[in-house]
C-alpha cells in the first residue's frame, strides 16, 4: 500500500495533470471507465482500438507472455512513453491488477486514455484458450 501511495505522489509531481486535480474530477463515470475486462479488451483490440501493455518485470515477461502485447516494465514506463500510441486506449496488464492500476493512473495523468485489465493476465489467459485463442489469432493476423 505504501508503494502505491508513493507512486501516486510521484506521478503527481511529474504529470501533465496533477494527482490532486485528477482526484477532484474523479466520479462514478471515471470509476467505471478506468476498468476493462478481458472480453471487452480483446474485442476492442481486434478492432484496433486498444494497445495492451504488459507492465510486469522483465523476468516475469521472460517466463511467460503474450506476443501481441508491448512489454514495458512499470519501472521503465516513464522513460518509454514515446512507444505508446496516444490514439488508442492503453490497457495496462499484470497478473492481477495492482501494478496495472498504478500504470493506468500514471498514464492518465500523462494525458493518455488508459484502463486496467480487472481480471489480469491470469484472467486473460483463461479467456484466450481453445477456440477463443484460435479465433483471436485468425482475426488479428488477417489485418
Amino acid at each position: 500500500m505504501k508503494t502505491i501511495i508513493f507512486s501516486l505522489l510521484l506521478a503527481s509531481i511529474v504529470s501533465a495533470e496533477s494527482f490532486e486535480s485528477y482526484l477532484k474530477r474523479f466520479d462514478y463515470n471515471e470509476r467505471t471507465e478506468m476498468k476493462i475486462k478481458s472480453l471487452e479488451a480483446v474485442e476492442l483490440y481486434k478492432m484496433g482500438e486498444v494497445e495492451f501493455v504488459d507492465i510486469r518485470f522483465r523476468e516475469e515477461q521472460a517466463v511467460w507472455s503474450f506476443p501481441f502485447m508491448k512489454k514495458i516494465p512499470l519501472n521503465e514506463l516513464p522513460d518509454r512513453l514515446g512507444e505508446l500510441d496516444k490514439n488508442k486506449t492503453i490497457v495496462t496488464v499484470c497478473p492481477h491488477y495492482d501494478r496495472a492500476e498504478m500504470a493506468r493512473i500514471y498514464l492518465t495523468l500523462k494525458g493518455y486514455k488508459s484502463r486496467y485489465l480487472t481480471d489480469g493476465l491470469l484472467g486473460l489467459a483463461g479467456y484466450l484458450r481453445g477456440d477463443e485463442a484460435k479465433e483471436f489469432i485468425k482475426e488479428t493476423t488477417k489485418k
